[in-house]
């Protein structure tokens, strides 16, 4: 974990509530994909934890939606500015168990973190499907920037405004893949669990209160015990999560 401060390149609206902020600063203690940063705010005495889009050596972008009053004074801020942010907190994706067909699911705001997962996976030889959820077209992002990775994209949204009508288990159905990495809500997760004909890698969504393993406020059951969201996983193995 590392402290810095890092200044704003670029905040813009990729949807209603969902926007996309371009920092630079520091990146050398993010590691892997799927890993998250905490970042504090002005008057706000908890950070708020986004999970990593994307990094290189001098940037890192962060996809956020506009929930409350943390996220609404981040969306109000501007090129120039700086924020302090903790990076490298939490464990990341496996690539190593992906096969040569990994199945990638995000729904909503899960979506982000399984960008980088994306350009790392294609980087080593594999050739992932990746299915977004969303509940209409409104609040469809990153589509076109998976497809330009090169990916396999299907886009499924609860109305049938665009792609498939349903959820991302609909998407599942006719789906061949090695092994599967998801992000997103916990009812999702659990029915990506129902569905899933291997075994995978959930990453958990989480109100967190340190965000470093100090306070046990994100917890979650597992075989082995209750493990911490924020230290522990986010990503944990599909096999070991108790429902």
């Amino acid at each position: 974990m590392k402290q810095s401060l890092f200044t704003i390149l670029e905040n813009r609206a990729l949807t209603k509530d969902v926007f996309k902020m371009m920092l630079s600063g520091d990146t050398s203690d993010i590691r892997a994909t799927g890993q998250f940063v905490n970042i504090r705010l002005t008057g706000k005495f908890l950070r708020r934890p986004i999970s990593v889009c994307d990094w290189d050596e001098k940037t890192l972008t962060l996809i956020y939606k506009v929930v409350g009053e943390g996220t609404e004074q981040m969306k109000n801020m501007q090129p120039g500015e700086q924020l302090d942010i903790l990076t490298g907190l939490g464990n990341g994706y496996d690539l190593s168990k992906s096969g040569e067909k990994p199945l990638l699911l995000g729904g909503g705001v899960g979506v982000p973190p399984l960008y980088a997962l994306c350009k790392a996976l294609i980087r080593k030889g594999a050739a992932p499907t990746v299915i977004l959820g969303f509940n209409t077209r409104d609040e469809i992002f990153y589509e076109d920037e998976f497809r330009a990775l090169g990916a396999k994209v299907l886009v499924t949204t609860v109305d049938g405004s665009h792609g498939i009508k349903g959820f991302v288990t609909d998407g599942m159905k006719d789906a061949d893949y090695s092994f599967f990495y998801t992000c997103g809500p916990e009812p999702m997760l659990r029915a990506i669990g129902k569905a899933a004909k291997t075994r995978g890698q959930y990453s958990f969504e989480e109100r967190m209160g340190c965000g470093f393993g100090a306070c046990m406020g994100c917890s979650c059951k597992t075989l082995t015990g209750n493990k911490r969201i924020c230290k522990e996983g986010p990503v944990m193995e599909s096999e070991e999560i108790i429902w």
